[in-house]
């Protein structure tokens, strides 16, 4: 019996052990759970917030879920969220680009358009700049005196004859930039010829612009569009001052993505500068910059490249030989105004430069009217036809078989040679020009026809 009841206080005792011993295990864990945080989802590790180096991570992941939440009303787990997050982007940003690459046709490297960053508004630069174009007199004044003189009043009066789409833009507005690169890409050309002045320079009523040179190519590369440097006739421009701004340009931006090099028949990968009004230089002083003997030579240095002048009547074929320049080019979209934008001529032109190694390249352009700032210049007007007399032009610049066709311009509101798009505009006692019947597009379209046709061309050209 004694044995009996010690074995049974035993029995009671180790109850009472084990029972308070459940009780503590269930006190440990029920404080544990209180410092489990609330939001935590299913299958986070028990305790995790216990450890230090874990806690970091949890706070970093729970604040990236209640960002997501509030932004996507998800409710469903960290890593759930996190992974689909990742494959919609993935997606999206694939989707998009493939979208771009089916809209848009291929550039076409060997058509170059004149571009231009003057343009200016209140919002962006305090005040307009070129949209207010003053009205030029006449040089005699006897003429001058038949028309009006001031400047334009923007935004509904502009020194244009034609409307832009977007309005009375500034240059330096991202999302303008933005859609001129989409418009130059849609027509399928490739490399885009910007004017430029050296830093703190500019044209006569304008302000400078190379700052905004980082930006037009950061633009261009997103859509696979080149840069080539179309140098402005700044004061007290010799072989001196543009060798050392050809070096300003390579040095700054030459190792750009977008930065246009031209593969020559040899082989050799160079930049190309167009140089507007070249021929106010005298060939002597060209040649100390681009021959090889030159005493400011530029040739087979680090800084060599391909000098196109520009040819306005037929004696400058010969000073352009004579001072080292690689090529010429036409640029005036007037047909007949002067030699060299004379279509007929270009056969010939063709057959001096092929004969003397160099390039020719005709510009092309969709019609001219300058009134809006010329206001005696009729008689140089060029009538756009609905597009036709575009095409003649690119007609006649494909018979001479060309590396490269130049097209004036994108954006040379002034003298109304641009294919920007274009809207119908009436204001007070203005009626702008416009593209009708056809839509804003069309001198897109015709490039983008014509830079395909070319394409097929230039194969038979090769065979």
């Amino acid at each position: 019996i004694l044995n009996y009841d010690i074995m049974a206080r035993f029995r009671r005792r180790t109850c009472i052990i084990l029972l308070l011993f459940i009780l503590f295990i269930c006190s440990i864990m029920m404080a544990l759970k209180t410092l489990r945080p609330d939001r935590a989802g299913f299958g986070d590790p028990f305790g995790l917030g216990l450890l230090p180096e874990l806690q970091q991570r949890t706070v970093l992941l729970d604040s990236k879920q209640n960002l997501l939440n509030r932004a996507q009303g998800d409710t469903v787990t960290r890593v759930s969220n996190l992974h689909s997050i990742a494959v919609n982007t993935m997606k999206a940003s694939m989707s998009s680009v493939k979208k771009l690459e089916e809209e848009l046709s291929a550039p076409n490297y060997n058509f170059h358009i004149f571009y231009y960053t003057w343009y200016g508004n209140p919002q962006f630069d305090g005040k307009y700049i070129h949209w207010n174009h003053p009205l030029l007199p006449h040089w005699d004044p006897k003429i001058a005196n038949n028309y009006p003189k001031g400047r334009h009043n923007p935004p509904e009066d502009i020194g244009a004859n034609f409307y832009p789409e977007l309005g009375s833009y500034s240059s330096k507005d991202p999302t303008v930039i933005e859609a001129h690169m989409k418009q130059i890409r849609t027509a399928s050309t490739g490399v885009i010829v910007l004017s430029w002045y050296p830093p703190g320079m500019a044209d006569e009523n304008g302000e400078p612009t190379d700052d905004l040179v980082p930006i037009v190519l950061d633009h261009a590369h997103k859509y696979n569009l080149k840069v080539a440097f179309h140098i402005e006739p700044y004061k007290d421009r010799d072989d001196r001052s543009m060798y050392h701004n050809v070096k300003y340009i390579i040095d700054k931006y030459g190792s750009h993505p977008a930065f246009y090099r031209h593969k020559t028949s040899i082989g050799r990968l160079l930049p190309m500068f167009y140089v507007y009004d070249s021929y106010v230089t005298i060939p002597e002083i060209w040649a100390n910059l681009l021959t090889v003997s030159g005493s400011q030579s530029i040739r087979n240095t680090p800084y060599d490249a391909l000098f196109i002048a520009l040819l306005v009547e037929e004696r400058h074929k010969h000073d352009i030989h004579r001072s080292g320049f690689d090529g010429m080019y036409t640029y005036f979209a007037t047909n007949g105004f002067s030699y060299g934008s004379s279509h007929h001529n270009w056969a010939s032109l063709k057959a001096f430069c092929d004969s003397n190694n160099l390039m020719f390249i005709p510009s092309v352009g969709p019609g001219y009217i300058d009134t809006s700032i010329r206001p005696w210049n009729n008689h140089n007007t060029r009538n756009r036809v609905n597009g036709k007399y575009y095409e003649t032009a690119f007609s006649a610049a494909l018979l001479v078989r060309p590396e490269i066709i130049s097209i004036t311009s994108f954006n040379e509101w002034h003298e109304g040679t641009q294919i920007e798009k274009a809207v119908p505009k009436r204001t007070g006692q203005v009626v702008y020009l416009d593209y009708k019947p056809h839509k804003p597009n069309v001198y897109l379209e015709l490039t983008q026809k014509w830079s395909e046709k070319y394409r097929k061309e230039q194969e038979q050209w090769l065979m």
